[in-house]
C-alpha cells in the first residue's frame, strides 16, 4: 500500500529544514521498505508548528510538528505514516487544530492543501471558476460584481477595488495595463509571499479577470526582489497557464486576450507606493509622482493602468465563483471580506490568520497568537507595517477594521502584527520609524527628505535630556507638518508611529532626563 505524506515547501518551511526532511524521509522510507508518495504542498502558515508533516488517512490528514531531522527516526518507529498514532509532535487531524479551524479561509483555501504548480491540483479545489464566468460576462457586469463585494484595496490604501477599475474601464485608451503590486515590505507580513508561492494560480487568474473587466490585455507583477521561489513558482505556473490556452490570444476560445509577466522590484520601500511603482516599472528610478493624473487614468507608459495589491487581486476569483454576496456577508461595516492577519514579533504563535473583519486586536493576538514567545506582558502592537501606530493595551478591543482603526489613529494596512513585550523601549522604536524614512525616503519632497532627518536628531536630543520641553513641541510640530505636506504616504505616515508613541509611551522619551517624572506627564 502507497502513502502519502506532503511536506511544506515555501519560503519558511525551507528555511527550517523542510527540504532536508524530505529527502531524509525518503531515504528512510526506502531503507525500511516503506511505500511513500512524498508530496510538496505549500503551508497552511501555522508557523509555530513547522515544519508541519500532512500524512493522508481516510479521516482526513493528519499532522505532526514541528519537524525536526532528529525527530524522524522515532515518527519512523511510530510508523507515523497510519495517522493516528502515538508520538510527541502528534496533532491530530489538521483541519481541527483550533488556529486552523476558527478561521474563515477564503483566500487561503487551498495554501497547504494543494501542489503549487499543479494546474490539475488548482482546478479540482475550484480554481478557474471564476474565470470562466467572467469569459461568459461583460466587462461592466464584472466591474459591477467586484463593486457589490465591497472588496477594498488590501495594500493599505483600502480604497474600494471597483470604483478603481470602473475608472480604468471608462477612460479611452488603445492599451491598458493590469500591475500587480507585489512588492511586499511591511515588516511582518508575508501574505504576498505565501498567495505566490502556495497558490500562484489564483493570482493568474484573479489578473485575468481584472484584465478581462477593464479592457487591458497585458499584465505585470511587480515582484519583490528578495522573493526567489515566488519567482520561480509564478514563472512555472504562467508557462503552464499559457499551455492551456489560460493566458495569451484566444482564452479558451473566447476571443479575449491578456498576457502576463513578472518583474522584479528595484530593492526600494518606496517602490511599493503605486506610482513609484510605475516609474521602476517604466525602468526609471523610483520617484513618487505627484497626483493628479491618477494611474487608472495616466498609468504605466501614459496608459490607464489598474495598480492593485497581490490580496486584491487574489480574492477576485472567489467573487467571479461564488458571487459577490459571498465575499459581502464576511465583514462588518465598510469592510467586508476577509483579511488575512500575520502574526510576528514577539509572539508564541505566529502565522497568517483569515478572519473576516469584525473581532478585535485583543482576541487575534491572545486567542490566535497565544500571547508573548517569552511569556511576558504584552506591552505594545504595531499594526499596518513601519508606518502604522502604536496601540497601548486601551486600544486591543478595537474591533479589527478598516473605519474602527481609523478612529483611534491607527490603520490595518496589508494586516501585518507585530508585537513588543514590556521591555520595548518605546522611544527607540519611535526613532527607528524616522531612521526608516531617513533610509527609504525617495527623497523627491523635502518634508519627508528632511523632516525624517531631522526628526532623527530631534529624538535624539529629547533621549539625551536636552532642552526637552522645547524638543518634545519642536517633535509634535514637525510631525504635523510630514502629515500635511509630504507627497505620498511614506513621509505623511511616517509620524504616525512616532505621535503614538509619544502619546501612550512618553515615559520612554524622557528617560535620561532629570526632571523625567514631570516631563512624562507633560508628553
Amino acid at each position: 500500500m502507497t502513502y502519502r505524506i506532503h511536506v511544506p515547501s515555501d519560503t519558511t518551511a525551507k528555511s527550517l529544514g523542510a527540504d532536508r526532511i524530505a529527502r531524509t524521509v525518503e531515504q528512510l522510507a526506502k531503507e525500511q521498505g516503506v511505500d511513500l508518495e512524498i508530496r510538496r504542498n505549500g503551508t497552511r502558515a501555522l508557523y509555530w508548528l513547522e515544519p508541519l508533516i500532512e500524512v493522508d488517512t481516510a479521516e482526513g490528514r493528519y499532522g505532526f510538528g514541528p519537524v525536526k531531522e532528529s525527530d524522524l527516526d522515532s515518527l519512523f518507529a511510530a510508523e507515523f505514516w497510519k495517522g493516528a498514532v502515538e508520538h510527541p509532535l502528534a496533532l491530530g487531524l489538521v483541519e481541527e487544530i483550533p488556529y486552523l479551524k476558527r478561521q474563515e479561509r477564503l483566500t487561503f483555501a487551498r495554501a497547504g492543501v494543494t501542489d503549487p504548480l499543479s494546474l490539475e491540483d488548482y482546478k479540482a479545489h475550484d480554481g478557474y471558476k471564476g474565470l470562466e464566468n467572467a469569459l461568459a460576462l461583460s466587462p461592466q457586469v464584472i466591474v459591477d460584481m467586484v463593486k457589490e463585494s465591497g472588496l477594498r484595496g488590501r495594500g493599505g490604501a483600502a480604497f474600494p477595488t471597483g470604483i478603481k477599475w470602473q475608472t480604468v474601464l471608462n477612460a479611452p485608451a488603445d492599451q491598458k495595463y493590469i500591475v500587480c503590486n507585489a512588492d511586499e515590505g511591511d515588516s511582518g507580513t508575508f501574505a504576498d509571499r505565501l498567495v505566490m508561492e502556495c497558490d500562484p494560480f489564483m493570482l493568474i487568474e484573479g489578473m485575468t479577470i481584472a484584465g478581462l473587466a477593464v479592457g487591458a490585455t497585458q499584465g505585470y507583477i511587480y515582484l519583490r526582489s528578495e522573493y526567489p521561489l515566488a519567482q520561480k513558482n509564478l514563472n512555472a505556473a504562467i508557462e503552464t497557464a499559457y499551455a492551456n490556452n489560460l493566458l495569451g490570444e484566444n482564452i479558451q476560445g473566447s476571443g479575449r486576450h491578456f498576457d502576463l509577466e513578472v518583474r522584479l522590484g528595484a530593492g526600494a520601500y518606496i517602490c511599493g507606493e503605486e506610482t513609484s511603482l510605475l516609474e521602476s516599472l517604466e525602468g526609471k528610478r523610483g520617484l513618487v509622482r505627484a497626483k493628479p493624473p491618477l494611474p487608472a487614468i495616466v498609468g504605466l507608459f501614459g496608459k490607464p493602468t489598474v495598480v492593485n495589491n497581490v490580496l486584491s487581486l487574489a480574492a477576485v476569483p472567489f467573487i467571479l465563483d461564488q458571487g459577490a454576496k459571498a465575499y459581502a456577508d464576511c465583514g462588518m461595516g465598510r469592510s467586508r471580506g476577509t483579511l488575512p492577519f500575520q502574526l510576528a514579533g514577539n509572539v508564541k504563535q505566529g502565522g497568517l490568520v483569515e478572519l473576516a473583519f469584525g473581532p478585535s486586536l485583543r482576541e487575534l493576538m491572545f486567542e490566535f497568537g497565544g500571547g508573548t514567545r517569552n511569556g511576558r506582558a504584552l506591552r505594545a502592537v504595531q499594526v499596518g507595517g513601519p508606518l502604522g501606530a502604536y496601540l497601548p493595551e486601551s486600544q486591543w478591543d478595537t474591533p479589527l477594521d478598516y473605519e474602527e482603526f481609523a478612529k483611534v489613529g491607527a490603520v490595518l494596512g496589508h494586516g501585518g502584527v507585530v508585537m513588543f513585550d514590556d521591555t520595548v523601549d518605546m522611544g527607540e522604536q519611535a526613532r527607528f520609524s524616522m531612521e526608516f524614512c531617513v533610509a527609504e525616503s525617495c527623497g523627491k519632497c523635502t518634508p519627508c527628505r528632511i523632516g525624517s532627518t531631522r526628526g532623527v536628531e530631534v529624538i535624539d536630543r529629547i533621549r539625551a535630556g536636552e532642552n526637552v520641553e522645547a524638543n518634545l513641541e519642536l517633535l509634535s510640530d514637525l510631525c504635523e507638518t510630514m502629515v500635511d505636506g509630504s507627497l505620498c504616504a511614506m513621509g505623511g505616515m511616517t509620524p504616525f508611529p512616532v505621535q503614538s508613541a509619544m502619546k501612550h509611551f512618553g515615559e520612554d522619551f524622557v528617560k535620561n532626563a532629570s526632571n523625567a517624572p514631570a516631563l512624562a506627564e507633560e508628553v
